[in-house]
């Protein structure tokens, strides 16, 4: 079996979905795995597809197809994963929301050779004084020969000019 990564984005609305898994049954895909949300008006995803060799070309015309109902697509063929090379690492991040915080820590992050493998974040007003809080967790592919120490003394340094609050564990 092949397999495919699907990204997508679309005006939210009921039905979005449905009409994206139904595609992908009538022509042979199986729903592997995903992640969605609505953000903005928009509903966006991206999802793993597993579909057999002689109909991945029908399933791809299908899903290209698709953009006939507004629903705009990026396909890619998944790529053999190599593991071991690092271990995941979960991080909670809060702080004064400021243009630039994401680029400052994945700068740190990437210098160090951490993967970031999944990032989730949000603004939200802080509960006394109403100013915006910066809201990220993460996973993290951390390098084997890298400390959780270490990780978090570099990220502290960062943390201290930014003024957050940082929390780093290891992933069961």
């Amino acid at each position: 079996m092949d397999h495919l990564v699907v990204t997508l984005v679309a005006p939210d609305k009921p039905g979005l979905v449905e009409r994206i898994a139904q595609c992908i049954a009538d022509h042979g895909g199986n729903w592997l795995e995903s992640r969605m949300s609505r953000m903005a008006g928009q509903f966006a995803g991206i999802l793993k597809v597993g579909v057999e060799p002689e109909q991945y070309d029908d399933l791809i015309n299908a899903l290209n197809g698709l953009s006939t109902h507004g629903i705009r697509m990026l396909l890619a063929e998944s790529v053999l994963e190599t593991t071991g090379a690092t271990k995941p690492i979960s991080m909670e991040l809060v702080g004064n929301d400021r243009p630039g915080i994401v680029r400052d820590i994945t700068r740190l992050l990437a210098e160090q050779g951490v993967n970031v493998e999944r990032l989730i974040t949000d603004v939200s007003p802080a509960p006394m004084s109403s100013e915006l809080l910066f809201h990220a967790d993460a996973v993290l592919g951390v390098p084997l020969g890298l400390s959780l120490d270490d990780l978090q003394a570099r990220l502290e340094t960062l943390a201290d000019d930014l003024m957050v609050e940082l929390v780093l564990r290891t992933e069961a």
